[in-house]
Order: structure tokens, then sequence, then C-alpha cells
């Protein structure tokens, strides 16, 4: 029997200026329900998300027709209702949590008194009132420390925090229908995790509609009722989430079931690697100072990477992986020497660049060059693409014009883009294609490294996976080493040769991609593993492997203290992994002590034979 609809959505059409951006859109969403709004990027999710809560006004947009009608007491119809008429029901019948709670939280304002704000002006409590509500709100949402947090401000908190923030402030409330925009995008796999199962909680026991727009094909499938498909503002179907993965009917559903990454669809051939290592670090670590107090003893030490140690050979891409604040940005900017390390070395093709001076470095980073995780931030507005992306290669010998705008044409057309796209700006391309102007950049100065740094975790699927194609035929093409940075591991799976698993600042895990991803030893890694979603409504709820609870070391040391660093034993063929509680009876079993091999080199270590297991 269906049930009855809580929102109901019909014929909406909204309009950006003359451009018609969403057209004829209907859908309900019953009390408890869980409807997915999925498509591209540009496809209409958020405007019909900002449409809803008459916030879409602010951004430009308009209704330009149809109705958005919330039943209960009182049926109101949103798309008719004043924006004062509206400020009774944002935040208490209708909440909306944004994809970036960084730039969604009001920067100067505690925590707490963000949460309680809400809390008086649709409650009508008193400070105090609201300040113990909001505390409760906190504990609702499993934010550890729940009355120390009320005084903090979002930049004192980790990503994962900061959404569970926006969480309590969207549910204080209690409200009818809660809007999800993107709310894990960002977010590592394993507080993705955290973040599905707390909204699907909190959703049973407040009993709210909850629409939830994503990208992300392996969430819809755990999370949703029912989806809804939108292609360039058309609805092109809808229906219950096992019919649309198993049964798509729209050439374009089917396509997007199809660029979905899936765990287990295989990683690419070793390459032939020949020669020196392109890039290798040996026990890199990176701290950062923090002061409390007056002193010496008010100076601690943030260790954001210890003892780090890899390589990367001609024509490989080495996935690095693991959880938000694990070190693996850092260590990316420590390898290009964006920011300084602590201790260790670093040598790129051969050439040690840990100690030189600027001057010294610079023309070395025509070999090595980084693609960041927003392309519209690291491309300068003001600036044609044919400026942006020869600019590197101008830096490291001027050009003349006529040369510059060859090597721009010869660039564009390198990574799938017109020659014609020469004279426009950042603003005038979808988000994929400013990545591809971003490849094209690192690429203008032929580099043999290029350090990619969740380079398509904010693209739509069937974009990233064009991005990623992209970036394999490029490395067959031109022999590029890829360190490819990224929270979606099924991803890394389809694109790495070799797989480095990061937790707390240090690599616990390495070996090749089949054999990390699919025989991993380390209690993190099956861990990291049992968060991954599956794109499979059939699977809901399963996981892959163990999932154990790990106690996180203390990274905030006194000045001259260093976290104890894990000591690796080959496991298998290439395959390293950290001793651990979880492996120390059978690697003591198999002959290898604490001290053994200690400062041993990786390759040096005896392998641990299935004898010993």
């Amino acid at each position: 029997m269906a049930r009855s609809p809580l929102l109901s959505v019909e014929g909406l059409s909204l309009a950006f200026g003359s451009f018609s951006a969403v057209r004829d859109l209907s859908f309900d969403i019953a009390r408890g329900e869980t409807v997915a709004l999925v498509g591209e990027s540009g496809s209409g999710k958020s405007a019909t998300a900002l449409a809803i809560l008459r916030l879409i006004e602010r951004e430009g947009g308009r209704i330009a027709g149809g109705s958005v009608r919330l039943h209960g007491t009182p049926s109101l119809d949103l798309a008719a209702l004043s924006d004062r008429q509206m400020q009774a029901v944002r935040g208490n019948r209708v909440s909306m949590i944004f994809q970036e709670p960084m730039t969604a939280l009001n920067p100067v304002m505690p925590l707490g008194e963000q949460v309680a704000e809400v809390l008086r002006l649709h409650q009508g409590l008193s400070r105090e009132q609201a300040r113990i509500a909001a505390c409760a709100a906190f504990d609702r949402v499993k934010i550890p420390d729940p009355e120390r947090r009320l005084d903090q401000f979002p930049h004192e908190l980790s990503g994962g925090l900061r959404q569970r923030v926006m969480i309590a402030m969207a549910l204080a409330c209690r409200p009818d229908v809660l809007i999800a925009d993107e709310p894990t995008t960002a977010l590592d796999v394993t507080t993705q995790a955290e973040i599905l199962a707390l909204i699907r909680d909190l959703q049973q026991e407040i009993g709210m509609a909850v629409l939830f727009i994503t990208h992300d094909m392996g969430v819809v499938a755990q999370i949703a009722d029912r989806v809804v498909v939108l292609c360039r503002g058309d609805k092109v179907e809808e229906g219950p989430v096992a019919d649309v993965f198993l049964r798509p009917v729209a050439p374009y559903t089917q396509g997007l079931m199809a660029a979905t990454p899936k765990l287990g669809s295989g990683a690419p051939k070793p390459p032939m690697t020949v020669g020196d290592p392109v890039l290798e670090v040996e026990n890199l670590s990176v701290r950062f100072p923090v002061k409390r107090g007056l002193g010496r003893q008010g100076h601690l030490d943030y260790h954001a990477v210890n003892g780090v140690s890899l390589a990367l050979g001609r024509g490989e891409t080495l996935g690095l992986v693991g959880e938000s604040g694990c070190g693996k940005s850092t260590l990316a900017r420590a390898v290009l020497r964006l920011i300084e390390p602590a201790g260790g070395r670093v040598s790129l093709q051969g050439r040690e660049i840990t100690r030189l001076e600027a001057a010294e470095l610079r023309p070395l980073r025509a070999e090595a060059q980084m693609v960041f995780q927003d392309p519209f931030a690291s491309l300068n507005p003001r600036m044609p693409v044919r400026e942006l992306i020869t600019e590197p290669a101008d830096i490291q010998s001027p050009l003349r014009k006529a040369d510059r705008q060859a090597l721009a044409e010869e660039l564009l057309r390198k990574v799938g883009l017109e020659p014609e796209a020469a004279e426009r700006f950042p603003h005038q391309f979808s988000g994929g294609q400013r990545q591809r102007l971003c490849i094209a950049r690192a690429l203008s100065v032929r580099p043999a490294l290029i350090v990619a740094d969740e380079a398509v975790s904010a693209l739509d699927v069937s974009v990233a996976r064009q991005v990623t194609d992209l970036m394999a035929r490029l490395q067959v093409e031109e022999g590029v080493s890829f360190l490819f940075i990224s929270h979606d591991i099924a991803v890394v799976e389809r694109v790495s040769h070799r797989v480095a698993v990061m937790w707390a600042g240090q690599i616990v895990e390495t070996g090749p991609t089949e054999a990390v991803l699919h025989d991993p030893r380390h209690p993190y890694t099956r861990r990291l593993l049992a968060a991954v979603p599956v794109p499979d409504p059939s699977r809901r709820g399963g996981h892959r492997g163990g999932g154990e609870s790990l106690a996180r070391p203390s990274l905030l040391l006194p000045a001259g203290q260093a976290p104890e660093r894990a000591e690796m034993v080959e496991v298998g063929l290439g395959h390293f992994v950290a001793r651990s509680d979880a492996l120390r009876e059978i690697l003591d079993r198999a002959g290898f002590s604490t001290a053994e091999g200690a400062d041993r080199p990786l390759h040096e270590s005896r392998p641990l034979l299935v004898e010993d297991l």
C-alpha cells in the first residue's frame, strides 16, 4: 500500500535568466522514506533542493512554474510563500545539510551558538535552554565531548565532525523533511559510513522524509528507497532503487550505471618499468609546531607524516588511500617541496631534492607537477586558457607568442578539448573540463611525475571516468608516473598498479593493488574496505572483510618526541604490512622478532610464507 506523501513536487520548472535549468519535474516523498536525486553536474539536482527551500532566488534563479507542497498541519505550497513566511519553515519543518560545512558554518561564531540560534528562533527557548538543547543535539549525533565542542569554532574540527555539527543543526527542530545535498562527497569512506548510518538512525527516530542528492551510486544503493534520475534538467527515470539498479530503462541511466566504479572490477596490468625509480621517498617526516601556554614546556609538535618510505617507477600509478587527517595531502606536498619536511629524503629522477635551495629546485619543478582537487580554485579566473595551460612551460623557458599558441592547441587536443577553447576563461567550462585543463597545464612541461590529490573526488561518476581514462591514456603515450590520492577506493583500484594505505601519518600496508584490496592484512585496511559502499541494493548493509576498531595513536607530542614507527614485514611478493596486534602472533610464530629487520630495506625482508600461516 502506497504511503501518503509528505512532500510533493509537481511540474516544477526553474530558470536562471533565460536559461531553463529544470523542466516539469514531479516526485513525492513519504514520511520515513529516502528518495535519491541523482545525475551529472548541471542536471538540476542542487537547483531543485534550493527551490524547495526557496533559496534559489538568492542564487539568481527563479521558480518558473509548478508547486512544492509540504503536507501536514498546515499544508503549504512553498513555491507561493513569501520570504518572511519561509523563515518559519526553513530549519524548522524543512532542513538542509549542505555539501561543504566549512562554507555553510559561520567561521566567527561558536558552534554551540549557531545551533542554539535555530532553537531560539523556532522553539522560543531562552539562551540557557537553547545551549542545553544544543549540547543534547551534539550528543545525539555522537560528537565526542559535546559540552566542550559548544565553544569551539568550525576550523577547530575535522571535516567529519563539522558535518556532524551541520546534521545536528539541521535536525535540532526535528524537521518533517531533510534535504541532504552531497553531504558525504568530500569525506573518506570510514567517515562517510558513519555519517550515513547516523542519518539513517535519526531518520528512524524522528520519522522524517529524506531527499538525498548525490553522484555516488554506491551511497544511493545503500540508503535510498526510490531513485529519481535527472539529465540536463529533465527527469528521465524514476523507480524503486532495486529496479533502477538492476533494470535501468533510460539510456542515460544505463550509462550512469556503467560508469560507476565497482570494487573488484580489476586493476591495470603492471607496467614494464625500466631503469631507476622516478620518485624515491625514504623515512620522510613532517611535523607542525603547536604552541600552548608560555615557555618551552608549552611547545608541542603535531606529527602529520612519520617515517614514510615509498618508490614509484616510470609509467606506474601508486594509489594512496586513507581517512581524512591521515597525512596523505601533507605527504604529497612534502614530496614536491611545497612544504618543508622535518626529516628524510626525496629523490626525483635520481637526484635528491630535499636540501636544494629554491633557485636550484626551480628547474626541477618541471619534472613533477600537481593536479589539485578543486580545479576552479587552482586556475586563475582572469587568465585565458591559452595562457593558463602554457604558463608552467613559459616560466621554465620563455616562449614566443606563436609557439605558446601552438603549445596550447596541442595540449588541448591531448586532453580531449577543442583548440578553439584556448581563448575562453575557466568559468566557461564544466567541472570535468576544468580538471582536463589542470592536467593539460601539468603536461605543458612534460613531467615525469604528476601528483593527483583527490583530482576526481568532486566530479560525478561519468565525468570522473572520463578523467581517469584520460590519465591512463596519457600514461601510455607519455610514460608519466602518477601518485594518485583518493578516498574513493573503487577508483583507486581501477587506475593504480600498486596501493599504499596510510593511517596516523604512516604507511601501514602497501603492495600490488589486487593483493592489498583483495587480501588485506592490516586491521585498518580491512576496516577501510568494510566501509566502502557497494553499488548493489541487494547487498545493502553487507560488509567486505573485517571492521576492527583501532585506537589512533596520539600525533601531538612534546617537542623532541616522535611517535613510534611501524615495522614493515613482507607477507607476499611486494606486499608489506606494518606489524600490529592482529599480526603479532602470526609474525612471531613465523620467526620475526620486533628487532629483526627494523633497519633493513623492505626489499631485503623475508616474505611471510603460506606455511607460516
